[in-house]
């Protein structure tokens, strides 16, 4: 990936991984069923955030484990 800090023009970057949970019944249940990819910048710490898929089994797994 060819990642550019639009703050800093900084180069080096960390990827990470963030769950949520999306509506009413999902927040009841503790059901982290909203996936998020983060990029953030090593020399200013800027941070963006992208939207991605998760799976059904997944879901299951999180209901399961909480």
């Amino acid at each position: 990936m060819n990642y550019i800090c639009p703050k800093c023009d900084n180069t080096t970057y960390e990827v990470d991984e963030m769950r949520a949970t999306g509506g009413r019944w999902s927040k009841i249940f503790d059901i982290q069923n909203k996936k998020f990819s983060s990029v953030t910048c090593k020399k200013c710490s800027y941070t963006e955030f992208y939207k991605a898929k998760t799976s059904a089994l997944s879901n299951v797994f999180d209901l399961f484990t909480n």
